[in-house]
């Protein structure tokens, strides 16, 4: 039989709607909530399948399909503007 979980209910309804309402990748959010990144995917694996919309299945497999890959898009583009803010934080320093 496995522990109980260190986490309690709340607490994981809670990380999940910050990870689904934050436009970071959940590792980030992960981070900044002091978690596993793991622990967090599969806590919002296990939502997004109990809540999963109706309306995702009205759409086409080719829609979903260029749905997916404009959402990995998205989460690159983003990853990469946190990257060139953090760069020009670090070169608008004072080189002193």
């Amino acid at each position: 039989m496995a522990p109980p979980s260190k986490y309690t209910p709340e607490f994981r309804e809670e990380a999940v709607q910050i990870a689904l309402r934050s436009s970071q990748v959940v590792s980030e959010t992960a981070r900044e909530l002091e978690l596993n990144p793991e622990t967090l995917r599969g806590w919002v694996k296990k939502y997004q399948k109990r809540h999963e919309p109706v309306a995702d299945a009205e759409l086409m497999l080719s829609e979903r399909a260029r749905l997916k890959e404009l959402e990995r898009r998205v989460r690159e583009v983003e990853m990469k503007n946190v990257f060139l803010k953090k760069c020009a934080a670090y070169f608008a320093k004072d080189p002193r």
